[in-house]
């Protein structure tokens, strides 16, 4: 039996210490066989990007000839080899861990960054180059490009640079004037990409550069205007993540009983699957990461992990607040409650950014997109329809639309609150708390709040505070006989014996409050329909209640 390769991105290493590998090598065909030589590819944060740019590198590394077969005999490259296999010399930059405190500090880490690669690359081949740390990062590479073309006569060189945008993002969320310094016409980073396309016309033969998201191309592109963004095209949705036969496959491998993969396969595609990014691609992926972190933590101790992501991965995901903070006027509030409350937003979704003109809804939307928070559903009248692709992220989204609802009611949800909701509902199944927290937000909402209010704010509230109770999973206006109860609450471990809650809303303005009794008898004569559907009987333990707002007053009624 293979290890599992949770948090491996070396290649070489996977390959040598027995991992186990999901073969994406076809994809270095596909790549290879593209007319355009530099390349462009962006996938949200863990999707297993470094270990694709590891892939690529020790493929076409001219040192690593003889390692060919070890390293990928048993692959899809391995027997289909290309012409270029082995024939480059790679120079590897990694722009990730850039202190970005100040304009200074990313500098000077963007140089020492620069540094370190070429450092690596003129030892690990030989090139007889003296490094000069007195110039500039630009000069610097621009003196290696012409030692190059000296010594090594006809050879060329393939670029990789993984997490090309990682500082420019951290820049963005908490100092746009000093992002928009480092890209702009005289910009220290703009100029090191004037030099590397200037490599192309004699030593560099090939360039591919991961990251998060465009956010620096339009600055970039008067500097490097010969990349191809290959992000969004259907042939290459598939080529980071894992496919829902890949991960059956992994599971398969670890010797995971049929009776064990029912149970893991449904939590994994709740949680972790969904993403597409191309409106034409064939199937949603998994996320690659998170996949690895659950099966791993199972294979050691033959159980779910208590938190279903690694605190690693979800601080990667809980930067939603600082993109958010991006967004101007009110689109901010009008994204967050259509995409928690699964309408979906359809958009055109922006292939460059320039931060220097703002962000309105459709980059900002766009924006979400690439780093994650949002995937294509499908294809609405030549546009794509994003939506949230899972609980994971559902959550996440939650937790800062509670925040926003707190800051302008002025209010604060404290653990203990967290708590008490959790054993009513766990134990009981009572909405005492709930409906309570409820109340305080509506007490405290302004004049203004409530005139865009409406009975989703209401059911947003509520599902975003019981999204908080990790020991449960929240349905929100789930699909049922082609009916859709508001919220149901159901224990993710049934066997625990605890409580389930279903809820339906109503809302009433101020002036409507006369129609109560009329919205009362229509709320439980729905919930009493809901409950003879066969999906909603089997569950046990199940407690219904109709909540009827009337402004800011709250009735409730158990059925």
């Amino acid at each position: 039996m293979k290890k599992l390769p949770y948090g491996i991105s070396n290649y070489e290493k996977l390959i040598e210490q027995n991992y186990y590998y999901v073969d994406k090598t076809m994809y270095i065909e596909k790549l290879e066989n593209l007319a355009e030589t530099s390349l462009m590819f962006l996938r949200p944060r863990k999707f297993g990007k470094t270990l694709f740019t590891s892939t690529l590198e020790n493929y076409y590394d001219i040192n690593r000839k003889d390692k060919f077969e070890k390293l990928y005999g048993e692959t899809y490259i391995g027997k289909n080899p290309t012409k270029l296999k082995n024939s480059y010399h790679i120079l590897r930059f990694n722009f990730s861990g850039i202190d970005t405190r100040t304009e200074e500090t990313t500098i000077k880490g963007f140089k020492a960054n620069v540094e370190t690669s070429i450092r690596g690359f003129v030892g690990y081949y030989g090139l007889d180059f003296y490094i000069n740390e007195e110039q500039t990062a630009e000069a610097m590479l621009d003196s290696l490009f012409q030692a190059f073309r000296l010594q090594k006569n006809e050879q060329k060189i393939y670029v990789i640079i993984d997490e090309y945008d990682h500082f420019a993002n951290e820049l963005l969320g908490f100092n746009t004037d000093k992002f928009k310094e480092l890209v702009s016409r005289n910009g220290k980073v703009r100029k090191w990409y004037e030099v590397l396309k200037k490599g192309t016309e004699t030593v560099v033969d090939r360039i591919f550069i991961t990251g998060v998201a465009p956010i620096t191309l339009d600055s970039l592109t008067s500097g490097f205007n010969i990349g191809l963004d290959i992000t969004r095209d259907e042939e290459f949705n598939e080529m980071l993540g894992f496919t829902k036969d890949e991960l059956i496959k992994i599971m398969q491998e670890q010797g995971i009983e049929e009776k064990t993969k029912k149970i893991l396969l449904p939590l994994m595609k709740e949680n972790f699957d969904g993403y597409k990014f191309s409106v034409f691609g064939k199937e949603n992926m998994y996320n690659s990461n998170m996949c690895l972190y659950l099966l791993s933590y199972y294979m050691r101790l033959k159980k779910l992990p208590e938190k279903l992501v690694d605190v690693n991965i979800a601080s990667d995901y809980s930067k939603l607040a600082k993109m958010l903070e991006i967004c101007e006027g009110e689109n901010k509030l009008s994204i967050l409650k259509r995409t928690i409350s699964g309408e979906g937003i359809v958009a055109e979704i922006t292939q460059k950014f320039n931060p220097e003109i703002g962000f309105g809804e459709e980059e900002f939307v766009s924006m979400l997109f690439y780093l994650g928070y949002l995937t294509i559903s499908e294809e609405f009248l030549g546009k794509a329809k994003l939506q949230i692709p899972n609980v994971v992220m559902r959550e996440i989204y939650s937790e800062y639309f509670i925040r926003i609802m707190s800051e302008k009611a002025e209010l604060r949800v404290e653990e203990t609150d967290y708590n008490e909701m959790l054993e009513e509902i766990a134990l009981r199944g009572e909405i005492d708390k709930l409906i309570q927290l409820l109340h305080k937000y509506l007490n405290n909402l302004s004049n203004r709040d409530f005139q865009r209010f409406d009975e989703k704010y209401v059911k947003l509230i509520c599902y975003c505070l019981a999204m908080n109770l990790k020991l449960f999973s929240i349905k929100s206006e789930l699909e049922v006989n082609r009916n859709y109860p508001d919220l149901l609450i159901v224990p993710r471990d049934r066997t625990k014996g605890y409580k389930s809650v279903m809820i339906e809303f109503k809302y009433l303005k101020k002036e409507e409050a006369g129609k109560l009794t009329e919205k009362q008898v229509e709320a439980r004569e729905q919930i009493e329909r809901y409950g003879e559907f066969e999906d909603i009987r089997d569950i046990e333990g199940l407690s219904k209640y109709t909540v009827v707002v009337v402004n800011d007053e709250v009735y409730v009624e158990k059925i």
